[in-house]
């Protein structure tokens, strides 16, 4: 394996396996502090026995997010500055007042989004660089403030953090609607899956706006990217929308595939009409992958238009079914349904999987490049000796902290309350005469 590709692998490994903790950083805050939220306005003791277990369940893929991110220098300064207050919040139930607790809950969930968003920004920068001039090669006149507000930063933060509440949030839903389906009266899943729904669902459904905002910006700025996301060979105007398919680069056509006629004339310039670039418009020696970014394409596309149609469907039954009554207290209907239950604890790994797809998609598709336009990927790897070893040594250490995981979050999961709705209602009521 050359040089470049060892480094190439290790750095996707790193991401791959560190994006996850990321995306749970920005999104399981929110959970927590809308469940604490709610326990401050109902008194309701299941909403803080969920805000705790939830915060726990942060702090232990907080710490391994921390280690993952040790090979990531620079995001590890960036994507974790929340941990003082996450400790405040771990450690301050019974030491602060509740409106102080609550508002150190909203400063990790604050300043993880806005991590996540700085994180981002650095990478729309790769994608779109902006702030600085070249001269016979060398960098001047910086302008660090043009550089954050390059043209990708704003679709791309939108997107990534829709994406992280919309994955955070139907992973969460789905793993209680799983545990539904086998106790569909337990009122600490009810309660679990509402909220992670109220989190998850509307991200899910904006972010197809988002991805549309985002695929304008690359037919702007990266029309190779756009080229190879959408198998587009030949340019065109009136280009049809490429669903599927087998890119044959070879003979330069995407076998296979549906073809909605000027579909992506349509979504990238919102004109039916427009010419759309196509990759004979850029030297071959600059083409992406295009089958393995298309296809991780169409993948994030998939799955995010299922947990969308998912997350309406989910709204829809709660409007039509209301809030039924047992005694003074409401309790939600979305359990009684089986088969949502089932579509939603299907979309449980869909977000995650979505997430990574599009990465190697925005990845892949600035390739050649490590600055678009600026800096080849070949010109900026540190030529070393025996980068296969780090390698194998860093991927091991990702699996062993994957099982790690894996594990205390499943004993965290099993050792949920199993009280039925009938009876946490009764003790509920009790307590407050």
């Amino acid at each position: 394996m050359s040089d470049l590709l060892a480094a190439r692998s290790q750095m996707g490994i790193s991401l791959a396996f560190h994006i996850i903790f990321a995306l749970v950083g920005i999104g399981m805050p929110l959970l927590m502090v809308v469940a604490e939220r709610r326990w401050l306005i109902t008194r309701d003791e299941i909403y803080l026995e969920l805000a705790q277990r939830w915060a726990k369940g942060t702090a232990i893929l907080f710490a391994v997010g921390a280690v993952s991110g040790t090979v990531l220098s620079f995001e590890l300064g960036l994507l974790w500055p929340g941990a003082i207050f996450l400790g405040i919040y771990l450690y301050g139930w019974e030491r602060i007042r509740p409106r102080a607790h609550l508002a150190a809950g909203l400063l990790v969930a604050v300043s993880g989004a806005a991590s996540g968003i700085f994180v981002v920004i650095a990478n729309a920068w790769m994608n779109t660089p902006a702030g600085f001039t070249l001269v016979r090669g060398a960098v001047v006149q910086v302008d660090p403030i043009a550089a954050m507000l390059n043209p990708a930063a704003l679709s791309q933060t939108i997107h990534m953090t829709l994406a992280a509440y919309a994955a955070t949030g139907f992973a969460v839903a789905g793993i209680h609607a799983f545990l539904l389906l086998k106790d569909p009266t337990n009122a600490f899943h009810r309660r679990a899956l509402t909220i992670a729904l109220l989190v998850g669902g509307p991200a899910a459904v904006l972010q197809p706006l988002a991805g549309d905002f985002a695929a304008r910006q690359v037919a702007r700025n990266q029309p190779a990217k756009l080229a190879a996301m959408e198998a587009v060979f030949h340019t065109e105007a009136g280009a049809p929308l490429v669903l599927g398919g087998w890119p044959d680069v070879e003979a330069r056509v995407t076998r296979y595939a549906i073809r909605i006629p000027y579909g992506l004339s349509l979504l990238a310039f919102h004109d039916p009409n427009a010419v759309v670039k196509g990759l004979d418009a850029v030297p071959r020696e600059d083409w992406p992958n295009v089958p393995a970014v298309h296809w991780s394409f169409q993948l994030m596309v998939a799955l995010g238009s299922y947990m969308a149609g998912v997350a309406l469907w989910a709204g829809w039954v709660a409007i039509k079914t209301g809030k039924r009554e047992t005694g003074n207290e409401r309790r939600e209907a979305l359990a009684e349904h089986r088969w949502l239950m089932r579509a939603v604890a299907l979309a449980t790994p869909m977000g995650f999987i979505a997430t990574e797809a599009g990465w190697i998609a925005t990845e892949l598709g600035r390739q050649p490049w490590a600055i678009y336009g600026v800096l080849r990927t070949r010109d900026a790897v540190t030529p070393m000796p025996g980068l296969m070893v780090p390698l194998v040594v860093f991927t091991l250490l990702y699996c062993f902290l994957g099982v790690i995981v894996a594990w205390l979050l499943y004993r965290h999961i099993v050792r949920s309350p199993k009280v039925p709705e009938e009876v946490w209602t009764f003790v509920t009521h009790a307590g407050d005469g």
